[in-house]
């Protein structure tokens, strides 16, 4: 009985707390429905927000890894990419530093022939290149060129015709198209005692030797010489000077190559003059040798070097031969020594009159009609500015020893037959007789 009173009292229980949590609920329902429905809307927003964040981040995070991984195999392909090419090129190189060096050393041309290498005028070194490529003198040419560059020998290549073997290495190569011994196209020049510079220009012109006429008169009008012979150096009236060096181009035999730079000619005349000047020579009424400096100390001359060989060179132009060299010599000497009593005021040479040309038909027109040399001695008082050519030894012998006479004139006939005066009016009877 007391279990079935306990049961409903229970169960009345159970009711009245259904019923209380059923009124709870309307209340809420009725008295806070905005705010429920408020508070709901704004969760799901921020709720759909965080949801896209996340899936953004998911997807920034799932790209940067697909990207990372794309990245990761890439650099491996360029790992291996670079590996190959540095394998194919480092081959290549290798194999042409090889061959370069091969050739460079002449190890794979070991034939000793002889053959002939010929460079045009002005040559650079592509056609340097191309000619020894051609003979068979050298096989890799882009070596042989950077080799050039980097030993600065790409400029420094003249005109020729060379023998090379082909067995030689790179600067045995170089040093012989540099130098004059392999070269074989080389002429033989004679130069005439008394030629001016103007005509030893047109004489190495005509012959082949001379690269440049208008260099080769440039020089020989230039300070170049200077330090390396002091004959030159010691010379007074340069600015009245045509040409500084008329009188020490030593007339001789000479063998010069074609084309032949005019620098080396010239260093070849004056070199050959300097052998003469310290050469010991036989002069007359002398028994010992002497050189040219030793004998002016011996005659007790007063006149320089410079004014021996002009003298000398006046006497190459005037006189006939050998023996009048030394007469036509003793009659400057006197007219230089003249004092005004003799009425010598001039020394009066055709041979200066038109100088550097040799006569008026020679005179160009360029110079005019009325053309006046500044060497010409029937106006300037005592020896020209400087030579009037180029004189051999017997004339310049003849200037430093002049026979001991008393002539002041002299004259010579159409033959060459030489006549001697001590007074103007002999001068004028031998003008008289040899018309």
């Amino acid at each position: 009985m007391s279990n079935e009173i306990n049961n409903d009292e229970l169960n009345e229980q159970r009711r009245k707390k259904a019923e209380n949590f059923h009124m709870e609920i309307q209340d809420d329902s009725f008295g806070g429905a905005e705010e429920i429905n408020s508070y709901s809307g704004q969760d799901v927003k921020e709720q759909i927000a965080r949801e896209s964040k996340r899936s953004l981040k998911k997807k920034i995070k799932a790209e940067k890894k697909e990207l990372k991984k794309r990245n990761k195999h890439n650099r491996r392909m360029f790992r291996w990419m670079w590996i190959v090419s540095v394998l194919i090129v480092g081959s290549a190189l290798g194999i042409y530093v090889v061959t370069g060096v091969n050739d460079l050393l002449a190890i794979n041309r070991t034939e000793s022939a002889v053959v002939n290498v010929k460079l045009p005028k002005n040559p650079d070194l592509d056609t340097v290149t191309a000619a020894l490529t051609k003979s068979g003198v050298i096989k890799e040419p882009s070596y042989f060129k950077m080799y050039a560059y980097l030993t600065k020998s790409g400029d420094d290549f003249s005109q020729g015709d060379y023998e090379l073997r082909k067995n030689m290495d790179y600067q045995a190569i170089i040093t012989n198209l540099m130098g004059n011994s392999s070269r074989t196209d080389s002429v033989e020049v004679t130069i005439i005692e008394g030629q001016s510079v103007l005509e030893i220009a047109n004489t190495l012109e005509k012959k082949g030797a001379l690269s440049s006429k208008d260099k080769f008169l440039e020089l020989c009008n230039s300070d170049k010489f200077d330090e390396d012979f002091d004959f030159i150096k010691e010379q007074k009236n340069n600015s009245k000077r045509y040409y500084r060096l008329e009188g020490y181009l030593y007339p001789d035999k000479y063998e010069f190559y074609v084309n032949d730079d005019p620098t080396n000619i010239i260093y070849k005349f004056l070199n050959n003059y300097e052998i003469r000047l310290h050469s010991k020579q036989a002069y007359e009424g002398y028994d010992k040798l002497y050189t040219i400096k030793k004998m002016m100390k011996k005659t007790g001359t007063n006149l320089s070097l410079d004014e021996i060989m002009t003298i000398a060179s006046i006497v190459q132009a005037e006189a006939a031969n050998t023996e009048d060299m030394y007469y036509v010599s003793s009659i400057l000497h006197n007219r230089l020594n003249s004092d005004a009593s003799m009425g010598v005021k001039h020394l009066g040479l055709d041979s200066t009159k038109f100088y550097p040309y040799r006569s008026a038909d020679k005179v160009p027109a360029s110079a005019g009609k009325n053309y006046k040399s500044r060497y010409d001695t029937y106006t300037l008082e005592g020896l020209p500015y400087g030579p009037i050519c180029n004189p051999g030894m017997d004339a310049i012998k003849a200037a430093l020893c002049p026979n001991d006479t008393s002539y002041y004139y002299f004259c010579h006939d159409k033959d060459g037959n030489p006549y001697y005066a001590s007074t103007i009016y002999e001068h004028e009877a031998n003008l008289e007789q040899i018309k």
